[in-house]
């Protein structure tokens, strides 16, 4: 499995990424968690990036994936904060469902079910039967053509832009079809969540703008979880890249009363 920790000695922070994801994606975060003390350990899931993962589309649904989650936290011999972005969180949860031993819950730029309406969901959808018919490097084209338009994107560097689309190639195809279903039928599990919790302190926390799951359905599953909840400005579905410092300026403190 593909990951990257910086152990310092103190409790763990594992990350687990979203769809088309990677452990990268909190790259920016590791040396101001690491600095507060705390040991960012992030991880691919399956399929992605430097993990190898099954041909088996149903193998991608969050609760198979919550496993290797449960696996990772049991091979880990300190107390562990659970954090997942997007996708990521859906499987954390999951996992959570499934017994998970943690001492805080952090849920980053995720919703309460499946990715609702929107342009995420367009592009998702008109990407399936692409996917299925012509393989990943004829969806990259597709992304490439959107892209050409997003400020975001544009706004990148080359360095950056060659690394995304380099690991954008190396998922594996099943992952993405697997990811993309539980993208679409992931039921609300907010009520369950908040019985297996059981007083585990959870934050849910998004970008401002975030495209993907609105800010306010977020804040709904916060309340509904009686979780914290906060945004970050200038940040969209990512705010782990867009925004880092203000991120890191709402998990650190929140992490730190967790523990006392």
């Amino acid at each position: 499995m593909g990951a990257l920790l910086r152990d310092v000695g103190g409790p763990y922070v594992l990350m687990v990424p979203g769809y088309t994801g990677s452990k990268e994606d909190f790259a920016p975060l590791l040396d101001g968690v690491a600095g507060a003390g705390f040991s960012p350990l992030a991880i691919d899931l399956p399929g992605q990036q430097d993990s190898p993962g099954p041909a088996d589309e149903d193998l991608y649904l969050p609760e198979p994936l919550s496993g290797v989650v449960l696996d990772v936290i049991a091979g880990l011999d300190r107390p562990v904060l659970l954090l997942g972005h997007s996708y990521g969180g859906l499987v954390v949860r999951r996992a959570v469902l499934g017994g998970a031993k943690i001492v805080g819950l952090t849920l980053l730029s995720t919703g309460p079910a499946d990715l609702p309406a929107g342009p995420r969901r367009l592009v998702l959808d008109a990407g399936e039967p692409l996917l299925r018919q012509h393989g990943v490097p004829a969806v990259h084209r597709g992304l490439e053509a959107v892209n050409a338009s997003n400020p975001r994107w544009l706004a990148q560097t080359d360095q950056v832009r060659d690394f995304l689309r380099l690991r954008f190639l190396r998922n594996r195809p099943e992952a993405l079809l697997g990811m993309g279903n539980g993208l679409r039928t992931e039921p609300d599990l907010v009520l369950e969540l908040s019985k297996a919790l059981r007083g585990t302190p959870c934050l849910v926390v998004c970008g401002a703008q975030d495209d993907a799951w609105p800010a306010a359905l977020q804040r709904d599953m916060a309340d509904r979880l009686g979780a914290d909840f906060s945004t970050v400005a200038n940040a969209a579905h990512s705010p782990a890249i867009e925004n880092p410092d203000e991120l890191l300026e709402v998990l650190l403190p929140t992490w730190k009363s967790w523990l006392g």
